[in-house]
């Protein structure tokens, strides 16, 4: 299959044909993958029970230099998490989520049978990405305001929706600074290339990572796509066009969580998953800007400028109006299962 009907296949709702419990459980593992990850690392793995579905972190696919504490991976299982629930309620099941901090931690999903409910949210999951482009400007209304607040607000998690011009420049200034460390990191731009796919046979055969047409730039051989990364991608280029793009959003959200703990961490994916179907449902599109939360040197003052006592901030996320992106890939269900005795 080309990209184009790998993507078809993988971003969309089922046909409705689960014939048994076990298909329905792995029918809601495949919506709880199509959630998003950092670097698209699908830092995942899922063991099913009879009753339950228990989410496991893959440590073998952290990010070490972009994020050292692992706060992202778990994130990214909150995100899962959230996606598998409004899944399990669409197809008559009733999904409760909890954290267990024993070891490396699990997210787990206790399931019981109830009313089948298509919300709005659920519909939105296939059409969600994370849009890495320029914004058209145009205002969100407070009534959209109002809607992603309430999405993106959890238990211990809050969010603050920033859409006055002032409030925006003061949050880009810190993305910048902690942006031009990142470029400027060896490190770093070892790890991003690691899991950057340049072309569209690297992306269907990895079936994960960062897919270069998803970030706006063309598709090339990999040799190519690596020599032009190693040559372009500076500081100050970098900057110019995350500054672009943060103009030409209506606003920013910061998900703060009120300890910095992985329990919060993943509570913090569930409240940005809500946050981002939420803004799909409405035609917003939604984008990282977390360089000042992943940097630890900037993070203190970070926080201290948006007036965050005892808290982490969590995310940055930019939101706005504008065009779709190529979709990012994801592996097949039977990569991320784990038996229950392997586990």
């Amino acid at each position: 299959m080309n990209y184009e009907q790998v993507v078809r296949d993988l971003w969309r709702h089922g046909d409705g044909q689960v014939p048994d419990h076990a298909a329905r459980l792995k029918e809601l593992i495949r919506y709880a993958t199509l959630a998003p990850s950092g670097h698209n690392t699908q830092c995942w793995r899922f063991r099913i029970a009879e009753d339950a579905i228990t989410i496991l972190p893959d440590l073998t696919r952290r990010t070490p230099v972009v994020d050292p504490d692992d706060h992202h991976l778990y994130v990214s299982l909150g995100c899962a998490a959230e996606n598998l629930s409004l899944a399990a309620r669409a197809l008559g099941m009733q999904g409760e989520v909890t954290f267990n901090a024993e070891g490396a931690g699990e997210v787990r999903v206790m399931l019981a049978p109830c009313q089948p409910e298509v919300t709005p949210l659920f519909e939105a999951i296939p059409a969600r990405q994370c849009s890495r482009t320029d914004y058209d400007g145009s205002p969100i209304t407070d009534e959209e305001l109002h809607l992603l607040q309430a999405a993106g607000t959890g238990h211990g998690v809050s969010i603050s929706l920033l859409t006055e011009k002032k409030a925006i420049e003061n949050v880009l200034e810190y993305v910048l600074q902690a942006n031009g460390l990142q470029v400027g990191n060896r490190a770093f731009r070892q790890e991003l290339e690691t899991w950057i796919r340049f072309g569209d046979h690297e992306a269907i055969k990895a079936g994960d990572g960062l897919f270069a047409r998803s970030m706006g730039s063309p598709a090339t051989p990999r040799w190519l796509g690596r020599w032009l990364f190693r040559t372009l991608f500076r500081q100050g280029a970098e900057n110019a066009k995350v500054a672009r793009q943060v103009r030409s959003s209506a606003g920013i959200a910061v998900f703060i969580s009120q300890a910095d703990d992985r329990a919060h961490w993943v509570e913090a994916g569930r409240c940005y998953q809500r946050f981002a179907l939420q803004a799909t449902a409405l035609g917003i599109c939604n984008a990282f800007i977390n360089q000042p939360v992943e940097e630890a040197s900037v993070r203190p003052a970070f926080a201290e400028a948006l007036g965050i006592v005892g808290g982490r901030p969590d995310l940055v996320v930019r939101f706005g109006r504008g065009k779709a992106m190529p979709r990012s890939l994801r592996r097949p269900v039977e990569a991320v299962l784990v038996s229950s005795v392997s586990a």
